[in-house]
């Protein structure tokens, strides 16, 4: 098959790309950077290098693809994040249309609302299949100084608030088996490697980092919205984010995650607490 993936070499396309590879599937990866071109060729793949918000490029990058994997990065110079979302998935709509291509894996989230999604509800004749996965283990890695400085793992929900939590080789391995498996129609498909309460996930991460009191503080929702807006999120983002926290806390999106339970990932916290472990004595 030939294949393209957004997301540059990121957590998830990189792992992505090669497994495709080594199972003799054509890939073109996507990226901004140029810098990126020969790490992208260096492990077999393609590179195209553009902006997702130039519509001409991306609809060259698409051509002759039997599937494409979709995904929107953040982009924090963007003050108005909604229409920033519907620009990229506008663009992805007419690419994958002028190029006729039939199966899309759409990257969201657990959290995610896509109820006015352009990309799923315009792509309704096509194969699609919306990718929710929950909340990945490399975000930890933002934590570090809120560790070093409080002593503590904080956000907008915490305590026994219940999380799935995913490491991106696990929702690569997912991405992998939807892009390849015959399939027709429209699916939601969850990823997660584990289900741990806040202070679970925190007592395991303080364990390899020598803390192994460390709690996850669950902090109001005003002091979120602050911390984001001083962090330079744009207004919309930070508010959208604190509404995602705040359901979190309040488990509705765990409820969710239940409707749609899938199979845990092999990779567990404890082996990404390693890796984490090293990063945070780095810093």
């Amino acid at each position: 098959m030939n294949i393209v993936l957004t997301g540059s070499l990121g957590n998830i396309s990189k792992p992505l790309a090669t497994a495709l590879i080594a199972n003799e599937h054509s890939v073109t990866v996507i990226s901004s950077k140029p810098d990126k071109q020969k790490e992208i060729e260096s492990i077999g793949a393609k590179a195209a290098i553009g902006s997702l918000e130039d519509l001409n490029f991306l609809t060259t990058a698409f051509a002759t693809a039997d599937a494409v994997y979709c995904m929107i990065p953040f982009n924090f110079m963007e003050e108005d994040q909604t229409a920033y979302f519907k620009k990229i998935e506008t663009n992805y709509v007419q690419a994958i249309r002028k190029n006729e291509i039939e199966k899309v894996a759409f990257l969201t989230g657990w959290a995610a609302d896509t109820g006015d999604s352009i990309l799923l509800n315009q792509l309704s004749d096509r194969t699609v299949i919306e990718l929710r996965p929950g909340s990945f283990y490399t975000n930890f890695y933002n934590d570090i100084p809120t560790i070093k400085e409080h002593g503590a793992l904080m956000a907008g929900f915490g305590g026994n608030d219940k999380i799935a939590f995913v490491s991106p080789n696990d929702i690569a391995e997912v991405v992998y088996e939807e892009l390849t498996t015959p399939f027709q129609g429209r699916k939601t498909r969850f990823a997660a490697s584990e289900e741990l309460t806040c202070d679970e996930a925190a007592k395991i991460l303080g364990e390899a980092i020598g803390k192994p009191d460390l709690k996850w503080i669950a902090l109001p929702e005003e002091q979120v919205l602050n911390g984001l807006i001083q962090a330079g999120f744009p207004k919309q983002l930070a508010h959208d984010f604190v509404r995602m926290q705040a359901e979190t806390h309040s488990g509705k999106t765990f409820e969710n995650y239940l409707k749609h339970r899938p199979e845990l990932g092999k990779t567990k916290l404890k082996s990404f607490a390693t890796e984490f472990a090293k990063a945070y004595n780095e810093q």
